[in-house]
């Protein structure tokens, strides 16, 4: 069935089941394949997109949910070749080790700085505790979080 998705400001037509976890139509029908695939179950978080600007795991959303409704996905963010500051942090703070989970960070990172602009550790620790790094890059994420808000002098080039 035909559906139109609202993603990154561009309306999109997808023939799809509308059962089918957005994720695979962002990545099989609109070839958006920032999003990528972890767990499958919602729980590591590598599939966050924002819906309404609000993160939610892709691989468990039925695509019938997201009609009427905003949909943005890491390739959204930035402006053409201008990184968001959340984008910029995560490059000088080195963050990425694997960077699977990367997309998935950024989206949920870029949603906190939206609620929270000026995040204290524990608000970050507590927002970011659903998307998980295998590679254990946590106190790196911290770190570009903190910068990309301004509350800490950015660290390029130091192994956190």
């Amino acid at each position: 069935m035909a559906i139109d998705l609202d993603v990154n400001g561009k309306v999109y037509k997808a023939d799809v089941d509308l059962e089918s976890p957005l994720l695979w139509v962002l990545r099989d029908e609109l070839k958006l394949v920032g999003t990528k695939f972890g767990c499958g179950v919602g729980q590591c978080s590598a599939c966050t997109v924002h819906l309404n600007g609000v993160p939610v795991p892709s691989c468990q959303l039925p695509v019938a949910a997201t009609q009427g409704q905003k949909i943005t996905t890491i390739e959204g963010l930035a402006a053409g070749n201008v990184l968001t500051a959340v984008q910029r942090a995560w490059i000088d703070h080195d963050v990425a080790q694997c960077g699977y989970c990367q997309a998935g960070q950024i989206m949920s990172a870029t949603a906190l700085l939206q609620q929270f602009p000026q995040p204290t550790d524990a608000q970050i620790d507590e927002f970011m505790s659903r998307n998980l790094c295998r590679c254990g890059t946590y106190t790196r994420i911290r770190a570009a979080i903190k910068s990309a808000a301004g509350t800490a002098i950015a660290t390029r080039g130091v192994n956190q």
